[in-house]
């Protein structure tokens, strides 16, 4: 500062069109720091902006150096005199802070200030921060004059804040609408669900001015930690971290809650920085169900918590992640029908058309053997038998291939009817035990394990000579295990490698409901096949 200052009147008329020209809040709050600095010629300055508990949100200083800023640490809360200046009245002009009653005294390593002006700043009625100056230059103290001039600036600051801050709302509200319409199509375009959750983080980092988002599904409460659908921004590894903090942290609770949350959190401290905090708010999605989740956006650090606007803007963003999940699970659910009719049409063709022309076969091998000779005679009743069997293999799969495999019945009777279906057809003795209750274990998987015990019994039927059987399934606390054993001749399992269909058909089931497949034989000593299914 050149010690003849220019006319405080023209100050003030380029403070005010400087103000004017500014459009960006937060570098508009610096600018007004600066500002009042000089033209009261005070060293030191700041602006405390007035947070939704009463106290300080953020604080923006003037002349006070980084490593300075390092060594006094957190920023004032708001008590005291600072505190004084956070509601209406008049401006506050002191020789000696020291000696004020509302004094509450200097951090460590702060600079020693003695003379002090301080004026509130009141946009549309309600107060916004204050001004805070110390030091005027020389040592003198601050006069009527500085004082006046700083109830100028405060009102130009009002004006211009106000200004700044519709158009920091009409440019979120904007991207509010982009963001809406870009999702909305990139939906209805048919774009992986996917695509349009990393769509949806993406835009939420920016509505909290470019910080860091999370899209995560709680699942019930039956996850140890929810499930990460989409992430976005520098800090989304923090976050992810923070998922596994357990039932009690305020976030965790929220996410399980389905309810909405806004709180500061610490950020990771960089070198020589004392902790930082950040705004993160936590806004539900879906109604419930398996498309419950929350959206998780955090601003950068030291910015104050977002504006109620700006969370329900982050709400109704967020709402497109459920609309995303229903319209994966209605196209899934799509898919499934079209495999059904697929499969109930393959049916159809293999029993009206294979099986009958099978039978036909048969038919005309037994009228004519008993016009055979004794040796063509038996290799036409074996060949009749083999037709058989194939014709009852058959079914069992058209039966497999049937829309809903279990129709009503519970996955325990299926197996003790197929159990019975296979002694009446092969004549070996099957026993069947089931332990638990598998259905609520394994919910969708059932049809699968019915399909691959009809498979291991038609193998068994098929190859192993056997007398006896036993099919025994056992759901426990965290998997069903199934055994499936014979006492027939068994077989080497590394021989019977890419021989036939039916083991590898059997592992391909296994590995599509998640499990883990075993099979153990010794030639002569039957076969046994344990598959583990784990839950959730």
């Amino acid at each position: 500062m050149a010690s003849a200052s220019p006319d405080r009147r023209d100050l003030l008329l380029e403070a005010g069109l400087a103000l004017t020209s500014e459009l960006s809040l937060s570098s508009l709050l610096q600018r007004i720091v600066k500002l009042a600095c000089r033209v009261t010629e005070a060293r030191y300055g700041a602006l405390g902006v007035l947070g939704p508990g009463g106290g300080i949100s953020q604080f923006i200083t003037h002349g006070v150096s980084s490593g300075e800023r390092r060594r006094i640490g957190s920023p004032p809360e708001g008590r005291g005199i600072l505190g004084a200046l956070l509601r209406p009245g008049p401006p506050l002009r002191l020789e000696d802070i020291g000696s004020d009653p509302r004094s509450v005294g200097f951090p460590p390593h702060h600079p020693p200030m003695r003379t002090f002006l301080g004026a509130p700043v009141v946009v549309r009625h309600t107060v916004f921060g204050s001004i805070y100056l110390t030091e005027k230059r020389g040592g003198l103290p601050f006069t009527a004059e500085d004082q006046l001039a700083l109830e100028v600036l405060a009102g130009q600051a009002a004006v211009a804040i106000a200004n700044a801050t519709l158009y920091e709302r009409a440019v979120a509200r904007q991207l509010w609408l982009g963001a809406l319409q870009e999702v909305a199509q990139a939906a209805l375009a048919g774009s992986e669900p996917s695509a349009v959750l990393r769509l949806v983080a993406a835009h939420s980092r920016e509505l909290v001015g470019g910080g860091s988002s999370l899209l995560v599904r709680a699942d019930g409460g039956s996850r140890p930690v929810p499930e990460v659908l989409a992430a976005a921004g520098p800090h989304a590894r923090t976050l992810t971290r923070r998922l596994g903090a357990g039932p009690r942290d305020p976030v965790v609770s929220a996410i399980r809650r389905g309810s909405q949350l806004v709180i500061q959190v610490p950020t990771t401290a960089r070198p020589g920085r004392g902790p930082e905090t950040a705004p993160l708010a936590v806004l539900p999605f879906g109604e419930g169900g398996p498309n419950r989740g929350s959206l998780l956006a955090l601003g950068p650090a030291g910015a104050p918590p977002p504006e109620s606007e700006v969370v329900e803007m982050l709400a109704a963003l967020a709402a497109q992640s459920a609309v995303a999940l229903e319209f994966q699970q209605s196209q899934l659910e799509r898919q499934r029908l079209a495999l059904l009719d697929e499969r109930e049409r393959i049916a159809r063709e293999l029993h009206d058309g294979v099986i009958q022309s099978l039978f036909a076969v048969g038919m005309g091998l037994q009228a004519v053997a008993p016009a055979a000779d004794e040796v063509t005679r038996q290799r036409l009743e074996r060949a009749v038998l083999e037709l058989d069997q194939v014709i009852g293999d058959l079914r069992q799969y058209i039966f497999g291939l049937r829309p809903g495999i279990l129709g009503s019945s519970r996955l325990s009777e299926a197996l003790l009817r197929l159990g019975a279906d296979f002694q009446d057809r092969c004549g070996v003795r099957t026993v069947v035990e089931v332990e638990g209750d598998v259905e609520e274990r394994l919910g969708a998987q059932a049809g699968e394990l019915l399909q691959l015990a009809r498979e291991a019994l038609s193998n068994v039927g098929r190859h192993a000579q056997a007398t006896s059987c036993r099919v025994r399934v056992r759901a426990g606390a965290r998997s069903t295990v199934v055994t499936i054993s014979d006492d027939g001749r068994g077989f080497a399992v590394r021989k019977a490698r890419g021989r036939g269909q039916g083991l590898q058909n059997m592992r391909d089931r296994a590995r599509g409901i998640g499990g883990r497949l075993a099979i153990t034989s010794v030639p002569g000593q039957g076969a046994r096949l344990r598959l583990v299914v784990p839950h959730g």
